[in-house]
């Protein structure tokens, strides 16, 4: 059986958690998440707890037990706690300002990057080359900060661009100066 499946997850006091068939609907101080699961999988409030059984023990049912409990788990952390994401820009004259709810950016274009988040997903910018994603969702979380970061990966060579929060990049040795003739 599943390790991580057969662990029930815990409802902290101040949650709400509605299961109606495949759908699961935590309500909490931060908001609301609500997500359906695959029909196979039953899931059922026990006891302040919310436990997730696989109907048999196919590879495929044995994957979707796991995944199912941990993304209830983290439906309930995200209600609670919410996420957070925390983006490095690395270079000279990067650097990353708010207008309004946009996220104006400096990469070094021609023209400034501008994203707009999506419903839910809240951006910060305390220093001009600090950007902090918050939200409910860990995976809308995860992707918004994937977004920024795409407008400018790191490069090998010196190590510019927009960064998670301590992330490693490694760097390439240059040309070693060619010889000339």
């Amino acid at each position: 059986m599943s390790r991580i499946g057969k662990r029930p997850v815990p409802i902290p006091s101040g949650v709400d958690v509605a299961v109606d068939g495949t759908t699961v609907t935590v309500r909490g101080p931060k908001g609301t998440l609500s997500r359906t699961f695959h029909p196979k999988m039953k899931i059922r409030l026990e006891a302040g707890q919310v436990v997730v059984e696989r109907p048999n023990d196919e590879p495929a049912m044995r994957a979707l037990h796991g995944t199912t409990r941990s993304l209830i788990a983290n439906m309930i952390q995200g209600v609670t706690e919410g996420y957070v994401r925390a983006l490095e820009i690395v270079g000279v004259g990067y650097r990353a300002q708010k207008q309004g709810k946009k996220l104006v950016i400096a990469l070094g274009y021609s023209h400034p990057v501008e994203y707009e988040p999506e419903d839910g997903i809240e951006i910060d910018v305390p220093e001009p080359t600090k950007i902090i994603v918050r939200g409910i969702d860990k995976e809308k979380v995860g992707l918004v900060a994937a977004k920024i970061r795409s407008f400018r990966e790191p490069e090998p060579y010196k190590g510019k661009g927009i960064r998670y929060a301590g992330e490693v990049v490694r760097q390439k040795v240059g040309k070693a100066g060619a010889k000339k003739k």
